[in-house]
Order: C-alpha cells, then structure tokens, then sequence
C-alpha cells in the first residue's frame, strides 16, 4: 500500500524521485511506473497504478454512451492521465500542467492514499491536513470495520 508522506524536490532537469516505499509497491504489481493526472477534488496530482485507471475506465465505459455524465469523467480523468515511466534512478518527469494545477514550484509531498497516493505542494497540504482531520474527527463513527466470515479479527 501507499503509506506515509515523504517531501522531495525537482532537480534542474524537472524530474522527482518517487520514494522507494512506492516504487517497490508498484513494482511489486509488476509496474514500473505511474498514471497521474489532475486531481478534479483536490489542488493536487493524483498518481494511481495502471490496474486502477483500467477499473475507472471500465466504470466509465459502463454508463450509457450517449449520457453527458460519461464523457465529463473521460475528459476529466481519462484525457488528463499520462503514463509516468521511472527512469533508472526512480525519477519520474512531471508535466507542466500537472505542476500548474498543484501550484508546484520546486518541493513537492507524496502523500500515501492507501490503493493510490497524491502530490502536493507542501504547504497547500499543510492546510488541506487541518481541515481533513476535523472533518475525519466528525465523521469517524461512520467508518466501520468490516465483518468477515473468515476473519475473527476486528470483531
């Protein structure tokens, strides 16, 4: 999984290392690289493994062809994405639009999302952090453990 925050920055030639942790757990799933696009929830870049842009372009595909909904999330998913390879140092090279949307200069944070992770410009996160907590504090009683037959932990 992608876990934890780690900061880097952009060298001169405009490319970021992935921490270690995330490019193992990507290449684990037999990846050697990542689809980012602009996050359409956040000010950030949104970095997922290539089997989870196939399960939303599958999504995607299921809703009717002629309904405008569908093209919308094509256009702001689909059509945003770009295949990061790592180079042989673990470095991708992220596009100026992508920099753009997350209002990134030069320091970047990778934040594990569990299945995906996310790049932001470190201080918007900062902020975006305090607002997240006090809402994930308000809402907790609505994250449940899942029962599981076979599983009589977190029971």
């Amino acid at each position: 999984m992608f876990l934890s925050s780690y900061e880097n920055k952009l060298d001169k030639k405009g490319r970021v290392s992935v921490p270690a942790s995330y490019r193992s757990y990507l290449s684990n799933l037999g990846y050697n690289g990542v689809i980012c696009y602009p996050s359409f929830n956040n000010q950030s870049i949104e970095a997922w493994p290539q089997d989870r842009i196939e399960k939303i372009s599958n999504t995607i595909d299921s809703l009717n062809p002629f309904e405008e909904k569908r093209d919308y999330f094509a256009t702001s998913i689909l059509s945003e994405s770009i295949n990061l390879q790592f180079d042989s140092e673990g470095r991708i090279t992220l596009t100026s639009k992508l920099l753009k949307h997350a209002k990134i200069k030069s320091s970047m944070l990778f934040v594990g999302q569990g299945k995906t992770f996310q790049i932001w410009e470190p201080t918007t996160f900062e902020k975006f952090k305090t607002n997240a907590r006090k809402k994930a504090n308000i809402n907790r009683a609505g994250l449940k453990w899942e029962k599981h037959l076979n599983n009589k932990e977190g029971e």
